[in-house]
């Protein structure tokens, strides 16, 4: 009698069952694909969910590098396996961004967070709105480190007035999960502000963006 291996098992459980009845241990072991000499493919998996205590938000930030520290993930395991939570969050992005209308900072805050929820350094968006309030264009603007971004508003607004943008949604990403705007956070959005009311183009909200949540300027009265 054929015996079948632990690790072509999960593949048959999702053959038989799909993929929603399988366990997170069941679908990394699968993306792996196989072991080695010390650990089983199943074994495997099980030391990356060990190793971020079970969180999949601290998974979504790990880079090629975080997974080859892991031991048994070499370069072509962690390569697929950033491509796969790649693919995760892009489908969050194409949902989020579809005729998604935009009528207060939870709709905003579901729009953004798959662009900047995962980020381990700081980025800063403008998401334009038309008259419906519906997203036409999302442009990243500016790259920081762990801890600031810098943004040039002649940039920002010159999108703004070549898509005939309504409004403006602003956001950037606090890596270290802090949701209070800084001096130099508030100074930029008084700037954004006061420089749209020239060209008749609203502000509707500066959302600051964490792993599990978000602070929102227009929530907190900080817009005017």
């Amino acid at each position: 009698m054929k015996t079948v291996k632990k690790e072509e098992m999960p593949r048959e459980k999702l053959a038989r069952l799909g993929a929603g009845e399988m366990t997170l241990v069941e679908i990394l072991t699968i993306l792996i694909g196989s072991g080695f000499a010390e650990y089983s493919a199943s074994a495997l998996a099980q030391h990356i969910l060990n190793s971020i205590d079970g969180d999949l938000c601290v998974l979504a930030r790990y880079n090629l590098y975080d997974f080859k520290k892991l031991k048994g993930i070499g370069p072509a395991k962690a390569a697929l396996l950033v491509a796969a939570l790649e693919l995760g969050r892009r489908r969050q992005i194409f949902e989020s961004s579809t005729k998604l209308i935009i009528r207060n900072s939870v709709d905003a805050y579901s729009l953004i967070k798959p662009y900047l929820s995962d980020l381990i350094r700081e980025e800063f968006w403008v998401f334009h709105l038309n008259r419906a309030s519906t997203v036409v264009l999302a442009e990243k603007l500016s790259i920081g480190g762990v801890s600031g971004t810098t943004v040039d508003l002649r940039l920002l607004f010159k999108s703004a007035l070549e898509q005939l943008t309504s409004s403006i949604i602003l956001a950037h990403n606090h890596p270290s999960d802090q949701m209070r705007p800084s001096w130099s956070d508030i100074e930029l959005t008084k700037q954004v502000v006061d420089a749209g009311r020239i060209f008749n183009i609203d502000v509707v909200d500066h959302l600051i963006i964490g792993s599990t949540t978000f602070y929102s300027f227009a929530d907190d009265g900080k817009l005017n």
